[in-house]
């Protein structure tokens, strides 16, 4: 598979070091403000900029045929016009706030518990996030989709949600049901962008 990286930060030095492991050639490397028409032949684009670029980054790619993988977080309220490009150009949409296979099982985890406490009034809840200093959105997207999740089950009852930003931090996100009798917190701690 070819593949072009647009956005190449932290994640897209990873994921061209990493894309011979998996049967991929990095096709083109295209950092922000770069010529998307690079991307033009890659069999799909893998996004990782910042939210202000995805919109025009998926118009760009979508105009000249190439699929695209966004990781990057912070902009769905453009979703409706990034929807729209793909349909128009009949290309392919591929998006998560998080593609951690961990994070997937954990986000299952606490749609599980939400619902088994969804009924327990005693029991109120909060989503707190640390990550780096650099990351730009707060919360992160990851924490708005497990509180998204938690709601999509049942959990009506307010969720505190906090985010932290320090250091150099890859990213821990928590999930916690408090009552008078007791504590149930689970938690997904990252330990590299990998």
């Amino acid at each position: 598979m070819r593949i072009a990286i647009v956005g190449y930060g932290k994640m897209g030095r990873l994921i061209e070091q990493l894309a011979p492991d998996y049967g991929c050639t990095v096709h083109a490397c295209i950092d922000i403000g770069g010529d998307l028409r690079q991307a033009k032949g890659a069999d799909a684009a893998i996004e990782f900029t910042i939210p202000s670029a995805v919109l025009s980054n998926v118009e760009g790619l979508a105009a000249i045929g190439v699929p695209v993988v966004v990781g990057t977080t912070g902009w769905l309220l453009e979703m409706d016009q990034v929807r729209a490009s793909v349909e128009k150009h009949g290309t392919g949409l591929v998006w998560s706030p998080n593609f951690s296979i961990g994070v997937n099982v954990f986000a299952r985890l606490v749609r599980e518990a939400a619902q088994l406490l969804a009924k327990e009034p005693q029991y109120g809840a909060w989503a707190w996030e640390i990550h780096h200093h650099t990351k730009r959105d707060a919360p992160s997207g990851t924490l708005l989709k497990l509180v998204h999740e938690m709601k999509a089950v049942g959990y009506e009852r307010p969720i505190d949600a906090a985010s932290n930003r320090a250091g150099a931090h890859p990213g821990t996100h928590e999930i916690g049901f408090d009552s008078a009798a007791d504590t149930i917190t689970l938690r997904h701690t990252a330990r590299s962008r990998e």
